[in-house]
């Protein structure tokens, strides 16, 4: 799938988004904390029931867990972000990686996915879904597009990837790999927790678009929540009473939450813009040291013509970057420096917080994968993963972090290492 004529952009399809109105016209909707919903009519709830009734179909809720109007309008902000026709918000990302995979997938199907993943990611597909629903899963490089199409086979429903693979940075192919799919008549199914606004997926081809909203889109590392983004159709099957993953697992997303995340959406696309701003500076200061610096931005990653391609210019390349120091040791004394001598971040998981984030991704988000996995995906014992915050000026924080790596012993990896 090709951009139209009329190309999409996530921040014009944001501004067009009808908004909605609190109850008594304030600026920002209401919060609708109520469970459960009243009719005036008691022949309308059956109607409900049987789906011939909803948001869309005058305006009618029934139940939290099924819709609730708060959560509802996010996910339609969302869906308006990522250009998709609807959007489910839920209590987790990985609420919206089960829900997504379960809805396509029955026993004995199969899901070809990238070998380069989020560790629970990996953990769900690899020990997960084969052990409680017969759902197997071949892991690929999904660069090697022959070697993606190379395994699908007669049960696959779906091929899942990253756009930005965790943690190598490694940028999906995605108008191939949509290509691949729709000649297997099978979806392609995208995590894009590391680059909102930065990339739509949906544009370039992808069914179903997932998120961690806990990440970037909150941007305060203080709410849990996902999204599934994809067709109405999509979503209707999710919501199905009797089939649904989402209507009958429950993986609900709280209306207060909604709320916060629809407050802080106008200004993600500023926060995204500086987090890729600072990110490309510290990538190319550090690979002006010489060191095996990860990051979409430099003219030197292997993706970075496809980078180009895919992303919206003026949201740079991502607030991640990988730094390989060689050895977990010396990964986990420079992030010591960083934190407790120079206060340039914290040492954490995860990713998209206004400050910097830093964690050895072998010895804790990718932690599920094997030590064969581990290689096969290019992740290193020593490989640092940077989520870059946007406190402080550049040139303190790069003097910081010149300090901590002149404090290390030994020669530092190269890319030539």
């Amino acid at each position: 799938m090709t951009p139209s004529s009329n190309d999409f952009h996530p921040v014009r399809a944001m501004a067009g988004h009808r908004h909605e109105f609190g109850e008594h016209g304030g600026v920002n909707m209401s919060v609708e904390s109520s469970t459960t919903f009243t009719v005036m009519d008691p022949a309308r709830m059956p109607q409900i029931f049987a789906g011939e009734h909803g948001p869309e179909q005058g305006g009618c809720y029934l139940y939290s867990r099924h819709f609730n109007p708060t959560v509802y309008e996010l996910g339609r902000e969302i869906a308006a972000m990522e250009g998709t026709e609807a959007a489910y918000c839920t209590a987790s990302g990985m609420g919206a990686v089960m829900a997504a995979i379960l809805q396509e997938c029955d026993h004995g199907d199969h899901v070809v996915a990238s070998q380069a993943l989020y560790g629970g990611s990996y953990a769900l597909l690899h020990d997960f879904l084969p052990r409680k629903n017969g759902i197997t899963t071949t892991f690929v490089d999904a660069n090697d597009l022959a070697q993606v199409e190379a395994a699908i086979g007669p049960r696959t429903r779906l091929v899942y990837v990253e756009t930005l693979s965790n943690p190598t940075l490694a940028v999906a192919d995605l108008p191939r790999l949509s290509a691949i799919c729709r000649r297997h008549g099978i979806k392609l199914v995208v995590d894009n927790t590391f680059t909102p606004l930065v990339i739509s997926p949906a544009r370039w081809g992808a069914d179903v678009v997932v998120h961690s909203m806990t990440k970037f889109i909150s941007g305060a590392s203080d709410v849990i929540a996902g999204v599934v983004c994809s067709s109405q159709e999509f979503l209707a099957q999710l919501m199905d009473l009797h089939t649904g993953a989402l209507m009958l697992l429950g993986p609900t997303l709280d209306a207060q939450r909604a709320f916060d995340l629809s407050c802080r959406l106008p200004h993600l696309p500023l926060r995204m813009a500086e987090h890729s701003r600072r990110a490309q500076f510290f990538a190319e200061r550090l690979a002006a040291r010489g060191l095996k610096v990860g990051y979409p931005g430099l003219a030197d990653h292997p993706q970075h013509a496809l980078m180009q391609q895919l992303a919206h210019a003026e949201f740079g390349c991502g607030g991640i970057l990988t730094l390989d120091l060689g050895s977990e040791a010396r990964a986990n004394r420079l992030m010591d420096l960083l934190q407790n001598e120079h206060a340039f971040g914290f040492m954490a998981v995860s990713l998209g917080f206004h400050h910097t984030l830093m964690s050895c991704s072998a010895a804790s988000t990718s932690s599920e994968l094997p030590p064969e996995d581990l290689q096969r995906a290019g992740i290193s014992t020593g490989l640092l993963r940077l989520s870059i915050g946007y406190t402080g000026t550049l040139e303190q924080r790069w003097q910081q972090m010149e300090s901590a790596l002149t404090k290390l012993d030994g020669p530092l990896p190269t890319p030539q290492a």
